[in-house]
């Protein structure tokens, strides 16, 4: 089956402030998410199914409509925080779904083939798509994954801290991530990590990182959904209001038990997006520059 585009668009954004995911970059309209979409339709992508919300529904469909449904088949799921296995309820005073993992699992029903999966908000440059689509229709098989990798020092925020999963890698292959909450930038230029009792700890500043750009092959649906309950678990137990399961939460299972690889593509393209509103003036002027030099057309749909 021709691979699909699966784009986390469900969340508000808490640093951010608002819906990120609809906020206009350009002066013709376009959002951070068209530039992806139509860098995926430029590596070869003709499916996309966006995960959504119904409290914004109606104004997302029609952004789609009138851009990326000209080229795309295009499909809809939803994250809902009661969307959970048999036998689990939300707990009481919990308003937040349970993270990306939950979220890709709302495409099940739809999700039929090997499979991309990318944040609306981030901007991730075109090599990573064709780079992906290419292992999505020559490697990818239940067994075999893959993942592209950016360096830390150009995936951070000059406004605050963000999170990332930095990855370890031994002959391209994938050996682990280890998640990082609040990774920033020092004035010396070192790269760091607050740890909860308040020290910080460097990071190497070519460390990759995983900015939620992944290939998989369909089967790893089902790898999801068992995950998902061993994570409900331990959420309902240890932080029931705030825990989360990621999209990549078992993927250090498989690497240790060797049920699955993850492949570690590499991309030269500076990746950027919008963490804090503080933000959103350089990603204004960077899309600007972009459409200026002629790296895409002015309007992206025509």
């Amino acid at each position: 089956m021709e691979p699909i585009l699966v784009i986390m668009a469900a969340g508000m954004g808490s640093r951010y402030g608002g819906n990120k995911q609809l906020d206009t970059i350009t002066e013709q309209g376009d959002i951070i998410m068209d530039f992806s979409l139509f860098d995926a339709y430029e590596a070869g992508f003709r499916r996309v199914c966006f995960i959504i919300k119904h409290d914004f529904e109606d104004v997302f469909k029609a952004h789609i409509e009138k851009g990326a449904a000209k080229k795309y088949e295009v499909h809809y799921a939803f994250q809902e925080l009661s969307d959970l296995p048999e036998g689990y309820e939300a707990p009481e005073g919990r308003t937040k779904p349970f993270g990306t993992g939950q979220a890709v699992l709302a495409a099940r029903d739809i999700i039929d083939a090997p499979f991309a999966v990318i944040n609306a908000d981030d901007y991730y440059g075109k090599e990573g798509f064709r780079k992906i689509y290419e292992f999505l229709t020559t490697k990818a098989d239940a067994s075999h994954n893959c993942m592209v990798g950016f360096e830390i020092k150009n995936t951070l925020s000059e406004n605050g801290t963000v999170s990332r999963g930095i990855c370890q890698a031994e002959n391209g292959l994938l050996t682990g991530i280890e998640e990082h909450l609040q990774v920033g930038e020092e004035a010396d230029g070192s790269v760091t990590d607050t740890l909860a009792d308040g020290s910080k700890i460097t990071i190497p500043a070519d460390s990759p990182v995983s900015m939620n750009l992944w290939g998989f092959g369909y089967e790893y649906m089902e790898v999801l959904k068992a995950g998902f309950i061993k994570a409900l678990d331990k959420i309902m137990k240890d932080n029931p209001l705030k825990g989360e399961y990621y999209i990549q939460s078992p993927i250090n299972e498989q690497i240790a038990d060797g049920s699955a690889s993850y492949e570690v593509l590499t991309s030269a393209d500076k990746w950027f997006g919008v963490t804090y509103k503080e933000d959103k003036p350089d990603v204004v002027a960077k899309f600007a520059e972009l459409k200026s030099n002629g790296t895409y057309p002015l309007n992206l749909w025509n």
